[in-house]
């Protein structure tokens, strides 16, 4: 490329010959002018000279057509715009590669940051829920909000947020989804899913926003005890009767660990918030009389067992010396200088620690309201506390007592304030609500929920959990989520109940009853305790998905498929499940779902095995025996589904089947099947006698010693 001529030169030039006077005046005027852009076109100029030497030396101006200052010229079109779009943190200053709002590559979207406004923090109180919008930036400062209040008014808590607003509270969907009673029920940190853990020995996963069933995570052999989520929101842990604490990964629902430190059922679980680095712990209670404590890396998610402590709060407290009876129930409040113990002996003690000595408060169950009198099956009932808890503020503290009966007391100077009455039966359950200190949540085993507010002493909402042919079922747990919009219940019938604000719509389209089919499966433990599933050798969390059940097993219809995690997109050839024959450890064999039905095709190259041409045998043999009943048997009306006689026909043939095939297995290969499936091709539900062109084919899934249908067909020959 030839050299730029150089600008020294050009100057140079005009200078040769003789100047006039008028020349001369010309000159000193150019002079001035040059004075005043000197410094902007020299400093262009070197810019401009550098970015073409290095341009050059780079060799990327190879495209004659593309000018030496193109990229330049760009950027000097680009600033201007861009700085009045987001203005940078210092204006006038552009930088390609600098980053943030100086950088000449940023977005909107890099540097969004919505500025406070007194309006809108105003209007954030004002009939909507009190949490900061996410895209806010920093709070607002004093002044902001004193301005606010200056343009709206001031304005309490219970005006803008009336007790009143909770009778609007309505249950969106009951859902059957244990087979035994659910003691544990916990919302994530973000509250949009919700954990059951049942005596079922399951924990399963709920959506709170339409009550769609995630995930079932299994490995426990025993009830579940407790459950805690933790404050990273990935991981959930698991307490059981087994003595074993389980953790799952909520993202892929696979097993982080199984820890073993107790000698007894696990009765609590607790992740605590502080933070070492990557290092993070949670603490478990036993009916060991232990506290156990755990770290765990964020890095390598590997738990380690800490240390063991053997409480005797009694001893260290000096409870034995002042209450007469048992100290079963204990809570801290929620500014964690003070805590409320619970005794078998009618009394409750508020404990702060004072003077370098604990002091209490005592709470008397047998005091009474100015005005009320006993009744008279209070007078022979010795009073216990069943239950305690704190509001939201730590002004008050709520007491149930065997006598049904919900006290409410000062937590300052123990003063009763008020009884609250309405339930039938002991309550068990006191959940305070996350943000409104004015209101209380319980429920015990008469079927009854009560939405309190403990302020005014008055009764806001009231649900009664009436199962329609059973009865009333006890409610043994109750939570809030963390945005105060949704609360769940769980029952002595395995029922979850998600009550909320606002439309039920999307709970209509999820059935009454949902199980996995792979819930109850039986498991293959390790030397770790870390399970596999027996009828497919997998982990539970790498299994393809699941189909969905009712409580009785049989498959829901192909729109209720679409609610399983992994088959939304499937097609509905994909959303039918395979049926088959299990034997119960009683003897009894019952149909259930085993797997996905699939029309599959011979292997090329593979000959026809033993089992298929047994199978084509006894078809044969039973399309003969049909037809000739059906010749010698009378006609009769006809309906959609056939004689009764043919479909009886069906479910003999189908039995038999599976009966005979067991017989001659466990002739020819000397081994005991455990289960047979039959399913014929497009018509996986049910086997149809009459048509003497269609097949059965028939796995047999799970052998003592062999695996699957290819692995039995393979050795058979």
């Amino acid at each position: 490329m030839p050299k730029r001529k150089d600008k020294s030169e050009d100057k140079k030039a005009p200078s040769k010959g003789k100047k006039g006077p008028k020349g001369k005046q010309t000159e000193e005027t150019n002079q001035e002018q040059t004075k005043d852009n000197l410094p902007a076109e020299n400093g262009e100029a070197k810019t401009e000279e550098v970015l073409v030497q290095e341009l050059e030396q780079h060799q990327v101006l190879s495209n004659k057509h593309v000018a030496p200052d193109h990229l330049l010229q760009i950027c000097k079109r680009i600033g201007p715009i861009l700085d009045k779009e987001i203005p940078p943190s210092i204006s006038r200053v552009n930088s390609l590669l600098g980053a943030g709002r100086q950088s000449l590559l940023r977005t909107a979207k890099d540097c969004r940051n919505t500025v406070w406004k007194g309006s809108a923090f105003a209007a954030l109180h004002r009939g909507r829920p009190p949490e900061m919008p996410v895209n806010y930036g920093t709070p607002p400062n004093l002044v902001e909000v004193h301005r606010a209040k200056q343009l709206t008014g001031y304005a309490k808590f219970s005006s803008s947020f009336p007790g009143s607003m909770y009778q609007h509270v309505k249950m969106h969907r009951r859902i059957l989804g244990h087979l035994s009673s659910v003691y544990c029920v916990a919302f994530d940190r973000t509250g949009h899913r919700i954990f059951t853990g049942s005596d079922d020995c399951l924990v399963k996963i709920w959506s709170t926003h339409n009550g769609r069933l995630f995930a079932t995570l299994r490995g426990h052999s025993a009830e579940i005890s407790d459950m805690a989520v933790n404050y990273e929101n990935t991981m959930i842990a698991a307490g059981s009767c087994d003595k074993m604490i389980r953790v799952w990964c909520l993202r892929t629902c696979a097993p982080v660990a199984v820890l073993h430190g107790h000698t007894g059922s696990i009765t609590s679980l607790q992740f605590s918030p502080m933070v070492k680095g990557s290092l993070r712990y949670m603490v478990s209670t036993g009916a060991d009389g232990t506290v156990c404590f755990w770290q765990w890396d964020t890095d390598s998610m590997k738990f380690k067992y800490v240390d063991a402590l053997l409480i005797n709060l009694d001893a260290i407290l000096g409870l034995s010396k002042i209450s007469q009876d048992k100290v079963d129930s204990i809570q801290f409040s929620n500014g964690g200088d003070r805590f409320i113990s619970g005794s078998r002996d009618g009394t409750a003690r508020i404990w702060r620690f004072e003077q370098a000595e604990w002091r209490s408060i005592l709470l008397d169950m047998s005091d009474r309201l100015l005005g009320d009198t006993c009744a008279e099956e209070d007078k022979f009932m010795k009073p216990k506390v069943t239950m305690i808890a704190w509001n939201q503020n730590d002004n008050y503290v709520v007491t149930a007592v065997n006598n049904h009966l919900l006290k409410v007391w000062n937590s300052s100077t123990g003063q009763l304030l008020h009884d609250l009455v309405g339930h039938a039966d002991e309550v068990f359950v006191l959940e305070t609500h996350p943000f409104d200190c004015r209101i209380m949540l319980s429920a015990g085993h008469d079927g009854n929920i009560f939405i309190w507010d403990i302020t005014k002493g008055t009764k806001t909402k009231h649900y009664f959990n009436m199962i329609e042919g059973q009865g009333h079922g006890a409610v043994f747990d109750c939570k809030f989520s963390p945005d105060g919009q949704h609360f769940a219940c769980t029952d002595s019938h395995g029922h979850l109940l998600i009550f909320g604000f606002g439309c039920s719509r999307p709970y209509e389209k999820i059935p009454d009853q949902m199980f996995f089919h792979t819930d109850y499966r039986p498991l293959i433990r390790d030397s770790n305790n870390y399970v596999l599933d027996e009828q497919t050798q997998q982990a539970p969390h790498l299994m393809p998905p699941p189909f969905l059940v009712d409580v009785d097993g049989n498959p829901h219809p192909t729109k209720y498929q679409r609610l399983v995690p992994g088959r939304e997109n499937c097609a509905d050839e994909h959303l039918i499940p395979q049926l088959g024959y299990v034997a119960t450890s009683d003897g009894e064999v019952v149909e259930q779902v085993i797997g996905q039905q699939t029309v599959d095709q011979d292997e090329p190259g593979l000959e026809p095995s033993i089992l298929d041409g047994m199978i084509r045998q006894l078809q044969l043999e039973q399309d003969q025996r049909t037809g000739a009943d059906q010749e010698s048997a009378p006609s009769g009306p006809q309906n959609a589904e056939g004689t009764p006689r043919r479909a009886l026909g069906k479910v003999l043939f189908r039995a038999s089947l599976a009966s005979e095939l067991s017989e001659i297995v466990q002739k020819n290969l000397s081994v005991t099947p455990r289960f047979l499936s039959l399913g014929g091709v497009g018509k996986p539900l049910e086997y149809d006698t009459q048509c003497s062109g269609q097949v059965g084919k028939v796995v047999i899934a799970q052998m003592l010693d062999l695996g699957d249908l290819k692995k039995i067909s393979r050795r058979s020959k």
